[in-house]
C-alpha cells in the first residue's frame, strides 16, 4: 500500500501476489509469544460459525475485543452494555432533564422506557426485530478513544458538555458543515428551516474557512470527510467558493446534501464539479410524485431524473438520501433501490433515514409512525428479496478492523467509524453487467474476515519495520473469497481492485471507474438518528457524523440535531432576522 498526500490509501499492484498472509500472522505471533492468531483448527470454526451466508450469529469465543478503557484525554470509557435488559441515560422529551431509561425486550420488539419525576412515563420501540437488534451487538469491536485535542477538556455530563468533549469516543467520520438555512423548497418534514425559525443564518466565506479549518485540525485524525449542508447549500451566495475552499484545504472528499434543484441545471452541475464537488446526497424520498407531494410539498420526481443525468455527464457521484415515514413512503423502499440499480454507474450509495419526530406527539401516533432500522432491512427483503435480514445486514461500525489494519500498516491513525451498533446498518451490493446484484456477504466470509483483521492489526501496530505494504496484507482476503459464490465477472483480482477503488478515490471514481478497473458496487445502509423519544446518551458519545459550527466547536450529530439541539443556540448566536436578509437579497 502507497499512502499519498490526500490522505487516501491506495493498494500497489502488488496486492495480488505476495506472502500468505496467514503464514506471515503464525510468525509474527510465534515471535511474541502470545495472543490469539488463527491456527488450521481456528479457521474451521471461523468458518463454519461465521460464515455470513450461513450461520454468522457471533464472532468465535475465543476472539477478544480490545475496549480502551479511557479516551486519548483520560476520561473513563464504559463498555457497552451487551444483551436485554439494560439501562443507558437518556432525555425526558418534554423538560429535556437526563434520566435513566431501561430497555428490554417486548413481544419480539426492542423498547426503551424512561420516566421524568415531572412530566411522567414515555415509551418508544427502538427496533421492531429483537434478534436483528442483538445481532447488530455482537459485531462491534471495541470503542474508539476520541481526540487528543477536544474543545472541552474536563467534560462531567454528556450531552451537554458538547464541543468535542473529552468523553467523546469517536472523532469524525464525516463533518457536516451548514452553509445557510434558508431553503428553495419547504418541507413538512425538515428540521433546518429559516421560513419556520425566521432568522437567516449564513456564516461569511471566512468563517466557512475557519470552520474547515477547525476540521481539520482535529487531532489524532484530521477530518477528511466535508458535506455541505443546510436549509439547502446551493442557495449559499458563495456555494462554488466554498467547495473551492474544501478543495484547497486538502479533504479528500468534498460531498452535498442536496433536494437537487439547481443540480437539474447542467451549467451548475458542471461548475460544482470543477470548483471540487465529488458526490451529491440527493434527497430522494421515492419514485412517484404523491410521496413528493406529501413529504416536500410538491412535484420532484422528474426534476431528480434531470439532476441524476447532469451528475452522471459532470462525473460525480450520488448517494441517495430518503427519509422514510411509515405509511407514506415505506412501501417505496424496494423501488428506489432498483432505481439506483439502475443507474449504477452514477449511484454508489443509498443512506435510507427513517424520520425522527422533533416536536410533541402522542404515544399511539409515535408508536403508529415509527420506522425502525429492522422495519427497513425487512422492507429491503419484502420488496426486492435481494438481502437476507439475518444474513445480510451489519452495523457501520463492524468496519473498524478494517481501519485499525490499515493504521497500523501506515504507522499512523486513520479514519475509525467507531460509533454505536446501534446507529446504522448496511451491506455492500456488487453488480454484474447483467445488473444481477448480490451482498458481499454472499460471496466473503466477511465475519471470519474481519476478526482475522482485527487479531492481525494488533501484531502488526508492534512491528518496527513496515515491510508489510510491501507485501500485502490484503492476501487476508483470499481465503475469505469464493469466487464460485459471487456474481458473473467478479474475480479475486477484481475484488482486490474494488476495494482499491473504495479506499482510494483516484481509483473508485473517473477514468479508472470508465476503464473498468472496479466492480460495480452500491452501499445500502439505513441511518436511525435520535430524538427525545429513543434519545441514548451512549450513542450520542460514539457519534461520527458531526456538525463545525462558527464558534469553533465540532457537535455530533444527535447533540447538534436533537437533544440539546444546539444547532437552534449556534443559529440564533450567528443569525440576521428574517425580515432584514430579505431586504439586503432584494
Amino acid at each position: 500500500m502507497d499512502s499519498h498526500p490526500n490522505g487516501d490509501i491506495s493498494l500497489s499492484n502488488g496486492c495480488i501476489s505476495g506472502l500468505n498472509i496467514v503464514n506471515w500472522a503464525v510468525k509474527i505471533a510465534h515471535s511474541l509469544g502470545k495472543a490469539w492468531i488463527p491456527r488450521g483448527s481456528d479457521l474451521k470454526l471461523l468458518y463454519r460459525a461465521m460464515s455470513t451466508a450461513t450461520f454468522a450469529p457471533a464472532p468465535p469465543e475465543r476472539f477478544t475485543i480490545v475496549q480502551p478503557k479511557t479516551t486519548h484525554t483520560g476520561a473513563p470509557i464504559r463498555p457497552l452494555p451487551k444483551g436485554l435488559p439494560k439501562t443507558t441515560q437518556s432525555l425526558c422529551p418534554e423538560c429535556s432533564a437526563l434520566i435513566e431509561a431501561r430497555i428490554r425486550e417486548d413481544r419480539g420488539r426492542v423498547v426503551m422506557e424512561k420516566s421524568c419525576p415531572e412530566h411522567g412515563a414515555f415509551r418508544d420501540v427502538l427496533s421492531s426485530d429483537v434478534r436483528l437488534y442483538l445481532k447488530m451487538e455482537e459485531w462491534s469491536f471495541g470503542d474508539g478513544r476520541g481526540v487528543t485535542n477536544p474543545t472541552v477538556v474536563e467534560a462531567k455530563r454528556c450531552p451537554e458538555d458538547c464541543g468535542l468533549c473529552s468523553m467523546h469516543t469517536s472523532h469524525s467520520g464525516l463533518a457536516n458543515l451548514d452553509l445557510t438555512n434558508r431553503c428553495n423548497l419547504t418541507c413538512p418534514v425538515c428540521f433546518a428551516n429559516a421560513n419556520t425559525a425566521g432568522y437567516v443564518y449564513e456564516p461569511s466565506l471566512d468563517q466557512v474557512r475557519g470552520m474547515l479549518q477547525t476540521l481539520r485540525d482535529e487531532k489524532p485524525v484530521a477530518g477528511r470527510i466535508v458535506q455541505f449542508s443546510g436549509g439547502e447549500p446551493t442557495v449559499y451566495p458563495q456555494f462554488l467558493e466554498a467547495l473551492s475552499a474544501a478543495r484547497e484545504l486538502g479533504f479528500s472528499h468534498i460531498q452535498v446534501a442536496t433536494n437537487g434543484i439547481r443540480f437539474a441545471e447542467p451549467e451548475f452541475a458542471q461548475q460544482a464539479k470543477e470548483a471540487g464537488l465529488h458526490t451529491l446526497y440527493l434527497q430522494f424520498d421515492g419514485v412517484t410524485d404523491d410521496v413528493y407531494l406529501r413529504t416536500r410539498g410538491r412535484r420532484l420526481a422528474e426534476l431528480k431524473s434531470r439532476a441524476i443525468e447532469n451528475v452522471r455527464k459532470a462525473g460525480m457521484k450520488i448517494c441517495f438520501v430518503p427519509t422514510i415515514v411509515k405509511g407514506v413512503n415505506d412501501h417505496q423502499v424496494g423501488d428506489i433501490l432498483r432505481v439506483a440499480l439502475d443507474n449504477i454507474d452514477v449511484v454508489s450509495a443509498i443512506s435510507y433515514q427513517p424520520v425522527a419526530f422533533t416536536g410533541r406527539i402522542a404515544r399511539a401516533e409515535l408508536e403508529s409512525k415509527r420506522f425502525t432500522l429492522a422495519d427497513f432491512a425487512h422492507a429491503v427483503h419484502r420488496q426486492t428479496g435481494i438481502c437476507d435480514p439475518y444474513e445480510d445486514w451489519f452495523p457501520l461500525a463492524c468496519v473498524t478492523p478494517f481501519s485499525k489494519l490499515l493504521s497500523a500498516l501506515r504507522g499512523e491513525l486513520t479514519t475509525h467509524l467507531s460509533c454505536h451498533p446501534q446507529c446504522s446498518l448496511g451491506t455492500y451490493l456488487f453488480v454484474s453487467r447483467s445488473g444481477e446484484a448480490v451482498p458481499v456477504t454472499r460471496f466473503a466470509d466477511i465475519g471470519a474476515m474481519l476478526c482475522e483483521m482485527d487479531a492481525l492489526s494488533r501484531k502488526v501496530e508492534t512491528q518496527r519495520i513496515k515491510m508489510f505494504s510491501k507485501i500485502s496484507a490484503w492476501n487476508v482476503l483470499r481465503k475469505h473469497f469464493h469466487e464460485n459464490r459471487a456474481p458473473e465477472g467478479l474475480t479475486f483480482n477484481k475484488f482486490l481492485q474494488t476495494l482499491q477503488g473504495l479506499t482510494d478515490k483516484r481509483y473508485g471514481r473517473g477514468e479508472s471507474e470508465q476503464e473498468g478497473f472496479t466492480f460495480k458496487t452500491l452501499m445500502v445502509a439505513g441511518m436511525h438518528f435520535m430524538d427525545h423519544y429513543n434519545y441514548d446518551v451512549e450513542r450520542v458519545k460514539r457519534c461520527v457524523i458531526h456538525y463545525a459550527a462558527p464558534d469553533g466547536r465540532i457537535y455530533p450529530f444527535c447533540a447538534y440535531n436533537g437533544g440539546p439541539t444546539f444547532r437552534e443556540r449556534i443559529e440564533k448566536q450567528y443569525s440576521t432576522p428574517l425580515a432584514e436578509k430579505q431586504a439586503t437579497l432584494a
